[in-house]
């Protein structure tokens, strides 16, 4: 499974202004909500969380987002929370994707660019690990299957549940 996890990607070192390093807790911010209402990323505290940073022009975006549809829909809402950060720079483009790729769980745009540098996406996909307090666990760049049994015992182990 650690051959696994590095594989997957690890943190790398802050890169973006202002970005939140593993380790760190993430400061507040307003998210701008694309389906559902706006919040506060501080609402999510109290729960593990997982958060996906993607635009609708990116391939490997597209290709992962279905597998953490599956997740957010097997997992999501129990034991942790799934939220999508969207960076395009247009929410009808974003809107659309969400609509055509079936996507539920919470999503968000990022206009301002506010939370893409917070989160580090310097290159997308991103996706974080992030305990109930806030904290940063880790993260991974690029596509992955984030409802395989590997995935998931990574998951499991991080947030300390069990899946």
């Amino acid at each position: 499974m650690l051959a696994w996890l590095l594989a997957m990607g690890s943190a790398a070192s802050a890169r973006t202004p202002g970005e939140v390093e593993v380790g760190a807790v993430l400061r507040e911010a307003q998210m701008q909500g694309l389906a559902g209402p706006s919040r506060q990323l501080s609402e999510f505290r109290g729960k593990p969380l997982i958060i996906n940073v993607w635009a609708s022009w990116c391939g490997p975006c597209r290709q992962e987002m279905g597998s953490l549809q599956r997740l957010a829909g097997r997992y999501g809402g129990k034991q942790f929370n799934v939220i999508g950060i969207s960076t395009d720079d247009y929410v009808d483009r974003a809107e659309l994707f969400l609509k055509v790729s079936r996507t539920s769980f919470s999503n968000f745009i990022d206009s301002k660019l506010i939370l893409e540098h917070m989160l580090g996406a310097e290159r997308l996909p991103l996706t974080l690990l992030v305990d109930k307090q806030g904290r940063v666990l880790a993260k991974f760049y690029g596509a992955h299957e984030w409802d395989s049994p590997e995935a998931v015992a990574v998951i499991s182990k991080a947030f300390g549940v069990k899946l």
